[in-house]
């Protein structure tokens, strides 16, 4: 039954290599041909999802704003714009004065000038640690340490739209965007919030976090395959730059200001491990069984976070029995946003009431009316989430 403190999504702003906007992505999902793209030229043979070409002016319209932000700034402020935009609240100062915010980011861009000074400068000083310690007090400006600070797309959300509410900040991969989404809908459900932003962004094409995710053996090097391909030959991420933020409202406040809701977060569950063998399963077996208990199966279909890293995920997934798409398929995986946007493909689905094609020959068509998605996210070292979203 219908409450009052009911979770709603009223807005999404989704950025990625497919366009911008849910159209642009609903189109490109269930395009007659579907093929990834991809860059496999900037950064040799590590290939990425690359943004689409966003017109800044359209959602940061000042260009000096657009001058202080790096890229993945510049993708999570147009997100958020895009997502006020859809919920109708952009500009209405009355809403964004008490409209709550809770993003999921990692560390900023790295200054690649002061990095590639401080290597050159180090191995010559006498006293390499008192170099390093000139050269980071001298060369860095106060507000940021060698990467920028993970609040800055916050602060830069405040600035440019007016959003300037309750303010934190997660850090943590993928689990960030789930603990991120959790919190937001526990505050809407104890009503701490009736109205909240929520998301995050990420930036694959930087050489530092190429390099980060490579150092740790868990990037695919060879020529594109899909993920069940990928798993099957040792396994790796595709990254892809995405950005996406949700308004998240109580239902009393959406029916008050007349808002026309997209869909619902009926559950969301969180959970972490050691990653031994069999826990990760445990743990999204627990989180199915408590999300799953009253549903009718036959109108449900999984949306995958499944990074291309572990093989756990998809047997547990296959097991069950029910549709399955893997959006990073087609987005390439993008970490702390990585949950929020399946989640906002997850509600474009169950509100028009059918799955998007599959992305891989491991998919099945389906033609189910569709009224329910469980959206996982499993992260690539730490972290299993789910959450289950219905129509409203």
């Amino acid at each position: 039954m219908p409450t009052e403190r009911d979770i709603l999504i009223t807005g999404i702003g989704l950025v990625s290599c497919l366009g911008e906007g849910v159209d642009a992505h609903w189109k490109a999902l269930n395009g007659a041909a579907f093929a990834p793209t991809l860059d496999t030229e900037t950064f040799l043979s590590l290939a990425v999802h690359p943004i689409v070409k966003l017109e800044l002016d359209r959602q940061i319209p000042k260009r000096g704003d657009q001058r202080t932000m790096e890229p993945w700034q510049r993708i999570g402020t147009y997100a958020a714009g895009l997502a006020l935009d859809s919920a109708g609240i952009k500009g209405n100062a009355e809403l964004l004065d008490r409209t709550d915010m809770i993003v999921a980011a990692g560390g900023g861009e790295r200054d690649y000038a002061v990095d590639a000074a401080i290597l050159s400068a180090l191995p010559g000083a006498a006293d390499p640690d008192v170099k390093l310690n000139e050269m980071l007090t001298s060369d860095l400006r106060p507000t940021l340490f060698l990467a920028q600070l993970s609040n800055l797309l916050a602060g830069n959300i405040s600035v440019v739209h007016g959003v300037v509410g309750a303010s934190r900040t997660f850090m943590g991969e993928e689990a960030a965007g789930v603990e991120a989404v959790r919190i937001a809908c526990a505050r809407i459900a104890d009503g701490t919030s009736d109205l909240l932003l929520v998301g995050g962004s990420f930036n694959a094409e930087r050489p530092d976090i190429l390099l980060h995710y490579e150092m740790g053996r868990v990037l695919w090097k060879q020529p594109y395959a899909p993920i069940a391909e990928r798993l099957g030959a040792g396994g790796g991420m595709l990254l892809g730059s995405v950005g996406c933020f949700l308004v998240l409202e109580s239902r009393a406040h959406a029916a008050q200001r007349g808002a026309a809701p997209v869909a619902r977060i009926a559950g969301i569950q969180s959970d972490r491990c050691n990653r031994a063998p069999g826990a990760a399963t445990a743990n999204a077996q627990r989180q199915f069984e408590a999300l799953a208990a009253n549903l009718n199966l036959q109108e449900t279909a999984i949306i995958s976070g499944a990074s291309g890293v572990g093989v756990e995920e998809p047997i547990f997934l296959q097991g069950l029995n029910l549709p399955i798409r893997s959006p990073a398929n087609a987005l390439g995986h993008s970490l702390e946003p990585s949950f929020p946007a399946n989640l906002a493909l997850a509600a474009m689905a169950v509100s028009r009431g059918k799955l998007f094609a599959p992305l891989e020959a491991a998919e099945a068509v389906t033609d189910i009316k569709l009224k329910n998605a469980l959206v996982t996210a499993w992260g690539h070292w730490r972290g299993e989430g789910m959450a289950l979203i219905t129509a409203t």
